[in-house]
């Protein structure tokens, strides 16, 4: 639990660096091209609160505050219409920037350390799925919210 305790506060503590990191990935990646229909304020906004955060999610396991979280996220990006996959796209260079990070900044010293290595780890796996079908859930709900709102509207005389 310490090894956990020591990354979660390795992560929060270079969360400014890891979200600019990861705001230069996803301005130069080709797969998130319809990321530029995101404000830059609040996209950085975003980056910054999901690494200033993790530790609670981590260590407290606050799955309805995650789930929350991520159903806005995917509602908010649906109607700035960037598609799904470059939605999940972003949450996945999320994750590999991450790793990136922890594999350079981590240095283990003893066998406990690595099972402390393992379980933050398995939890961060759990983290990132959550959030992937969570932002996917919320997507989906907005694209089926405005649907229903197309289909209810009267249609216009030509």
């Amino acid at each position: 639990m310490m090894m956990l305790y020591r990354l979660v506060r390795l992560i929060e503590t270079h969360s400014q660096a890891l979200a600019a990191c990861l705001l230069d990935r996803v301005q130069k990646s080709e797969l998130t091209r319809n990321y530029q229909n995101v404000p830059q304020g609040e996209l950085e906004e975003r980056v910054y609160e999901i690494y200033r955060h993790l530790g609670e999610w981590l260590m407290g396991k606050d799955e309805l505050h995650l789930e929350q979280r991520y159903l806005q996220i995917g509602a908010r990006r649906a109607c700035q219409r960037v598609p799904l996959s470059e939605v999940i796209w972003v949450i996945v260079l999320t994750k590999e920037n991450l790793w990136d990070f922890i594999k350079k900044e981590s240095v283990l010293e003893r066998p406990v350390e690595v099972f402390g290595e393992l379980e933050m780890l398995q939890l961060l796996e759990q983290f990132f799925d959550r959030a992937i079908y969570y932002a996917s859930v919320g997507y989906e709900l907005a694209v089926a919210d405005q649907a229903l709102k197309d289909s209810s509207a009267p249609a216009k005389k030509s």
